[in-house]
């Protein structure tokens, strides 16, 4: 089995087209194939190098590896069209030879005003056939006098074009509603419709996998097949991604790119599982679909295990961002603590918090993760919660009303003052240490429960909410205890926080 990916370079990796990709990848690692990525870049004016290496960049993060391509070559490259021009001029003469193609001379404004006119008087708007009737004379005649014509394929007068797609069956398209297509440019460009076919028949592709929206260009493209001698190989069209609207997913719906969705904090394996389980149903290897199969979330290769174009449905699926951030959630939790740590960095310096950190640094930051794992959706989330580690403002703390308001009563005053007094001469403080420090107060001031543990945590978070106090005091006591060239910015301690804020409390405010 040989499968393609052949997106064009004109802009970032929409989540539909990663979501082809991941198919196409699942269907050629689960059987054993070959899985090639195919550059189309015959579109000079959008196409952009820049753009192709977003796409593989992307691919590779999301673990899209393949087998043949543009940066890696291949038995049957170049692996971009923009490199492969002379087959297309090639195959174009062989057409034109057999008079299964010809010379079209008609400018773009008469094609315009024929399409206008058919659609005015309610006939299919494809093309009428003005250049069909030139003798070969006559068009290299009209070459010779210096017109640049483009190249029709000659489509067969009568009959049906039938197909079999893997996912909908047969398909049929009466060939009165075809038209001759454009197979080269006057530019000499070949037109997509023309490129593909030669493309994976010299590149001999066994599945071409893609979105339902080529179903209307299958019937040209299997012609152009059978008039080159090719076989055809199995197609699979499959059903958009739609947003939440149940229209084609855009830029209305928010994020639509894998770069978007990276730079916002989702896990690769998250969208991963997420674009896998969009139209398609997964069952186990060789049985039939079971209860175990109702688990939703499963790593990349036993995906590629059960993957079967035959459990893809025909019908649209919707891409619901509150769905994926549930599954990068379950990912967040079960992933390596290093790892996240590591990834969360940029989005601290983009929140304002710069660090560098080395080893010790990032042991620092992954032992504090749990704290924020466990109720974000997303890396960019994670400096908001953990926030109160570099943030000990006093001052901006009391400017909180509820705060004020309960900084008011003189119950919870005692305590951030006993607690201020215990910590004086306490070491800095484990979550055992912390409990019994905890407890010291509460004998001295007589509170417990909420009225304890409250004003504790406005005193050393400068927040009303947040983390358990046991996870929470902890992280900022190692933190204070981290060395400078950790890496991590500086962060006040328990025992400093707690006597700023009861000499806060000892002023006007």
């Amino acid at each position: 089995m040989r499968v393609r990916f052949a997106p064009s370079p004109t802009g970032q990796l929409h989540v539909g087209n990663a979501r082809t990709a991941l198919f196409n990848w699942l269907l050629a690692r689960g059987s054993g194939g070959v899985f090639i990525l195919r550059i189309e870049d015959t579109n000079a004016e959008r196409s952009t190098r820049e753009s192709e290496v977003a796409i593989e960049r992307d691919l590779r993060w999301l673990g899209l590896d393949w087998d043949e391509g543009p940066d890696i070559g291949g038995p049957r490259g170049p692996y971009r069209q923009s490199e492969r021009l002379h087959l297309y001029q090639s195959y174009a003469t062989e057409l034109l030879n057999t008079d299964a193609a010809y010379y079209c001379f008609c400018s773009a404004a008469d094609l315009e005003a024929a399409r206008e006119a058919a659609v005015a008087s309610g006939r299919p708007a494809r093309y009428g056939g003005a250049c069909r009737r030139l003798s070969r004379e006559q068009a290299q005649a009209r070459i010779a006098a210096g017109e640049r014509p483009a190249i029709r394929f000659r489509v067969p007068a009568v009959g049906d074009v039938v197909f079999t797609d893997v996912v909908r069956g047969d398909v049929r398209f009466p060939i009165d509603v075809i038209g001759d297509p454009i197979i080269v440019r006057a530019d000499g460009h070949p037109a997509y419709n023309f490129a593909v076919v030669v493309d994976d028949a010299l590149m001999e592709v066994t599945h071409v996998v893609r979105g339902e929206d080529h179903i209307s260009n299958t019937p040209r493209q299997v012609l152009l097949y059978e008039a080159l001698g090719f076989s055809p190989p199995m197609f699979a069209h499959l059903a958009l991604v739609m947003g939440p609207d149940h229209g084609p997913l855009s830029k209305r719906h928010g994020a639509t790119s894998v770069a978007e969705f990276r730079s916002k904090g989702y896990l690769p394996e998250s969208l991963v599982n997420y674009l896998a389980l969009i139209g398609w149903s997964p069952r186990g290897p060789g049985r039939s679909r079971s209860v175990e199969d109702d688990a939703e979330l499963w790593p990349i290769d036993e995906l590629a295990k059960r993957f079967a174009l035959d459990d893809v449905s025909h019908s649209a699926g919707v891409f619901d961002e509150e769905k994926l951030a549930w599954v990068n959630r379950h990912y967040l939790k079960i992933a390596d603590p290093t790892r996240i740590a590591e990834l969360s960095v940029p989005h601290f310096g983009a929140a304002g918090v710069r660090m560098a950190p080395d080893g010790r640094g990032l042991a620092f930051l992954a032992g504090a993760l749990p704290m924020a794992t466990s109720s974000v959706d997303r890396i960019d989330q994670i400096p908001t919660r953990l926030a109160f580690l570099f943030d000990a403002d006093t001052t901006h703390a009391l400017l909180d009303p509820g705060v004020r308001s309960e900084m008011n009563d003189e119950g919870a005053r005692a305590v951030v003052v006993a607690l201020a007094e215990e910590l004086t001469t306490a070491p800095r403080l484990d979550r055992q240490g912390f409990r019994a420090v905890a407890n010291q107060v509460k004998a001295r001031t007589g509170r417990k429960g909420k009225a304890l543990f409250h004003p504790i945590r406005v005193a050393l978070t400068g927040r009303r909410e947040g983390p358990e106090l046991d996870l929470a005091v902890p992280a900022i006591d190692a933190g204070a205890d981290l060395p400078g060239e950790a890496g991590i910015p500086k962060i006040l301690g328990c025992r400093e926080r707690a006597a700023l804020f009861a000499r806060a409390l000892e002023q006007p405010w």
